[in-house]
């Protein structure tokens, strides 16, 4: 059938789509009563509905805080809880805290291969709650009656009609909804009152440790789901958890997260930074966030290097390439950071390609903050005169953070002056964007789900459903694509050579 004849379907429909385009656009907010029960204008509406209800993106900003310590295997007591609000500084433009920590256990045998002790994540995650949140006395600083058996907490969503604030302490691979009321009762704390954060994820692995707080409001405005964690040990014989990563998966609407905390081999003797260079080439292999039986309908990506965004940090060790120790100190002395990196041996890496290639870090215009000589002391270790029992170290940027991927943006970046270890903690603030799915038609539009119209032009005389078969239709071309793109994704981060290390 000719399809320029005015009076076929597929005519009408040309006809149509010429005269709309001439003028006004009509109200997106149209009324599904108004339709007539057939004929010409009928279809012509129906042919606009399935414009309008397509779905389009906007994008919304988020400020994420990313720190990094490693406190030298001491516990969070004392005065601590003011340093910590004084390297945080909590105020109510941060919308999520990542923080990692390194050493929270001293790094000897009984620690490194005994059994996991959750004891000191439980207490720093008590004291960052405390001090993001402000006061004392919340319900969730109360003991509990059933202790917490596992070293991984992470947010599970919960039905709106549930819909309360809560955190759960479980395992990597237990998801919470397969677990029958009466033991979720026992993982779910309630937050009442005034606070502001929520603990969404939390892993140790020996000393390494990671939390993530957001805030609550977030979580009313936003769907967060995929919440994950892993973890990659890398230390002693390649597998011990001395040395190694924890790390964070999760979907923010249409964006996905990954934070990744990691310890890295230490020592500043030439041919160390090779071994830093293949643990963190074994951490982007081996980290894996594996779907479930339990997850939503949400893909989310099953490797670091998967995600739209992306944060390492941590105590990745890299320490000033051949310069000696007094010419160091004199550079420290003169504040002459721009001189100072130009030995910096992490950036040497990038640069030569050895390491982290493509990846992004803020200009260092802060002092190494490695290895000062004790607590409540503002020495570097070494140097001359040595004093007796001090190891001769030469100060570097031991503690670092990178970032990949794109819409993020660096606000700040810069160390904290707590003496509670030999290191001082650094930070970095970022602003982000993500991605928020959204209807020109909100009668179509249902939260997280795309709504695609299964209303197909009809059928031209003469023509039969047989005749049909075989064509694609739009919902299979959507399937299609979708599946060809998580392909292609899979294979993207399974070459080294394109994933921004080597």
């Amino acid at each position: 059938m000719d399809d320029k004849n005015p009076k076929s379907s597929s005519g009408r429909f040309r006809k149509w789509f010429k005269r709309k385009h001439r003028k006004k656009q009509p109200d997106p907010c149209y009324n599904q009563d108004e339709f007539s029960d057939g004929g010409d204008d009928f279809m012509e509406d129906v042919y606009v509905s399935s414009f309008e209800m397509d779905p389009c993106t906007s994008t919304n900003e988020l400020r994420i805080f990313v720190g990094t310590w490693n406190v030298a295997g001491r516990s969070p007591v004392g005065s601590l809880a003011v340093d910590l609000e004084d390297w945080l500084k909590p105020q109510d433009a941060v919308d999520i805290y990542v923080l990692g920590f390194q050493e929270i256990v001293p790094l000897i045998t009984r620690t490194v291969i005994g059994a996991e002790d959750p004891k000191k994540a439980t207490n720093w995650n008590l004291l960052i709650g405390k001090t993001l949140n402000e006061s004392f006395g919340r319900p969730w600083l109360t003991p509990m009656l059933n202790p917490i058996s596992s070293d991984s907490y992470h947010y599970v969503e919960i039905p709106v009609s549930e819909k309360r604030a809560s955190f759960s302490a479980i395992s990597d691979n237990t998801p919470m909804r397969g677990r029958p009321i009466t033991q979720q009762r026992h993982h779910q704390q309630p937050v009442t009152g005034g606070s502001k954060y929520k603990l969404m994820a939390s892993k140790k692995m020996v000393g390494v440790f990671i939390s993530v707080w957001m805030k609550k409001e977030l979580l009313k405005k936003y769907c967060v789901s995929n919440v994950k964690v892993s973890s990659v040990a890398c230390g002693i014989m390649g597998c011990l958890g001395n040395k190694g990563s924890v790390s964070v998966s999760m979907l923010i609407e249409g964006t996905s997260f990954c934070f990744i905390a990691a310890h890295l081999a230490s020592g500043e003797k030439q041919g160390d930074e090779g071994r830093r260079n293949h643990q963190v080439s074994e951490i982007f292999k081996r980290t894996s966030f594996p779907r479930s039986a339990k997850d939503d309908d949400n893909l989310h990506p099953l490797t670091i290097l998967g995600h739209d965004q992306i944060f390492w940090f941590g105590d990745l060790n890299y320490r000033l390439y051949n310069l000696e120790d007094n010419l160091a100190r004199h550079l420290i002395k003169k504040q002459d950071w721009k001189a100072l990196q130009e030995f910096d041996q992490l950036r040497r890496e990038q640069e030569d390609g050895g390491v982290f290639q493509g990846w992004r870090e803020g200009n260092i215009e802060f002092a190494p903050t490695y290895k000062y000589s004790s607590s409540n002391c503002n020495r570097y270790s070494g140097g001359l005169p040595n004093r007796s029992g001090e190891k001769q170290r030469t100060p570097a940027w031991c503690d670092r953070i990178l970032w990949y991927g794109k819409g993020v943006k660096l606000l700040s970046y810069l160390r904290s002056e707590i003496k509670f270890s030999d290191h001082r903690p650094v930070s970095a603030l970022f602003s982000t964007q993500i991605e928020v799915m959204k209807s020109t038609n909100p009668r179509f539009c249902a939260k997280d789900t795309t709504i695609v119209p299964n209303i197909m032009p009809p059928e031209p005389i003469g023509t039969s459903r047989n005749d049909e078969e075989g064509k694609p239709t739009l919902m299979s071309l959507i399937v299609k694509d979708t599946e060809a793109s998580s392909i292609q994704h899979a294979k993207r981060v399974d070459k080294p050579n394109e994933s921004g290390f080597s």
